[in-house]
């Protein structure tokens, strides 16, 4: 019988023993689970809930990794980081995930809510009032943007616009308002800090057409282009439930605007997931990769994500637009086909017009499968009342207005318990073709 005095080394043993064997199980598992040969597919990462909990990593996302790399740390297949934050460069967000994963992540690899902004070239000459938090200024020159004021900087120089904070307040007005250049364009890249300072001179900005100085005779109609990104409603940090995310501040601003002109807020761009832009601009990262890599096209491209109504949504909303897309190609190339066995000159003139130039035999990405995991924002034991789940029938539930809902689009073609899961499934998956 042990004595009293043996207890702690046999404690110690028996914790000794449960990693040794966790550790074999672990090593065991990852030993069975390789990447295919020759992979043909890509993977997009969304980071808050699947990666981290804020700036702690969920334990399943290391043992993940540890699968996709080779012995220094390098991806052996296409990975892109898929966020809807947009409060940091990408090369911060890349050196973060580093330090967190274990691994090597370019900034290349990383895909903010803000990324495909690049494309919106018609606004980069324009004078632009930014909103967020973090470095926005850099990031909208990085953007390609080159006339950029961010919300503080508007106060500064309008400092009666700003009046809900008494202690803030200043009563004597600039001698340069009138000459400051007229704001043509409104960029939102997260939630504020201050969201009633914010609220309140984004609305000046939008009645009076980009002069908050002057008294507008009547409410712009249509308002100055309107761009913002990221429309999570709530995200998951370290706390038990989800917090406020950019899309709070939206539906604030665009309530507001609405009850003060009885008119619709209108956005000229929506980017971030669950927007396509976002995933047709990471469909071109992956691409990228796979060729940086050696590798051969990229057919399928796996979404791992938290949230059924931003990761979830916009993957399947991308993969509707990719069967499109190869269906239309397929018809058009039997039709070409049959075009080769017609021998009238003019049935051929007529087909040949309708057809178009050939189909390539590689079409590109095939599909874009959606796999939810259970480690953030959506909880399989979170179970709805039948009130609530009538009311999320006849509503938007989390998605933006501007998406129609489309209950569908929310189901996932796969679920896992954490991404560690949803590797090996992926790896099952593709081993299988």
């Amino acid at each position: 019988m042990a004595t009293r005095t043996q207890f702690p080394r046999l404690i110690q043993d028996g914790v000794r023993l449960l990693r040794c064997e966790r550790n074999r199980n672990r090593n065991s598992r990852r030993f069975t689970h390789h990447i295919p040969q020759d992979p043909r597919f890509g993977l997009l990462f969304d980071i808050d809930g699947v990666l981290t909990r804020g700036r702690t990593p969920i334990p399943a996302a290391k043992e993940a990794f540890s699968k996709l790399v080779d012995g220094e740390g390098r991806f052996k297949l296409p990975v892109v980081f898929v966020t809807n934050a947009g409060n940091t460069l990408r090369q911060n967000k890349a050196r973060q995930l580093s330090e967190l994963l274990d691994v090597q992540v370019d900034p290349e690899q990383v895909v903010l809510s803000h990324s495909p902004l690049k494309m919106f070239r018609q606004f980069h000459d324009k004078h632009v009032l930014v909103s967020g938090q973090g470095p926005i200024i850099e990031i909208a020159k990085n953007l390609g943007f080159t006339k950029v004021t961010d919300v503080n900087t508007l106060r500064n120089r309008f400092p009666l616009l700003d009046m809900v904070d008494h202690k803030r307040r200043k009563h004597a007005p600039c001698a340069f308002e009138q000459y400051f250049p007229r704001i043509e364009a409104v960029v939102l890249f997260g939630e504020p800090v201050r969201w009633e300072t914010h609220l309140q001179l984004i609305l000046d900005v939008l009645l009076t057409d980009g002069r908050p100085c002057y008294l507008p005779k009547e409410v712009p109609d249509p308002h100055m282009p309107l761009l913002a990104c990221n429309m999570d409603l709530m995200w998951m940090a370290e706390a038990p439930m989800p917090r406020f995310g950019h899309g709070m501040f939206l539906q604030c601003l665009e309530s507001v605007y609405n009850k003060i002109t009885g008119k619709e807020l209108k956005y000229t761009g929506l980017i971030g997931k669950p927007s396509d832009l976002t995933y047709h601009h990471a469909e071109h990262v992956v691409e990228t990769q796979a060729q940086q890599l050696g590798l051969k096209q990229v057919r399928t491209i796996y979404a791992i994500g938290d949230n059924p109504e931003a990761d979830i949504y916009g993957a399947n909303l991308f993969n509707k637009y990719l069967q499109k897309k190869v269906a239309k190609a397929r018809a058009k190339k039997a039709a070409q086909k049959a075009l080769r066995q017609v021998e009238l000159e003019g049935t051929v003139t007529a087909v040949v017009e309708e057809v178009g130039e050939d189909v390539p035999d590689v079409l590109g990405c095939e599909a874009c499968e959606s796999i939810l995991v259970h480690t953030g924002v959506y909880r399989p034991n979170m179970e709805e009342t039948q009130e609530r789940n009538a009311y999320r029938a006849n509503h938007n539930g989390h998605v933006h207005r501007d998406f129609k809902l489309d209950p569908e689009l929310k189901k996932p073609a796969y679920e896992a318990e954490d991404v560690d899961v949803a590797i090996d499934m992926i790896f099952k998956i593709e081993s299988s073709h």
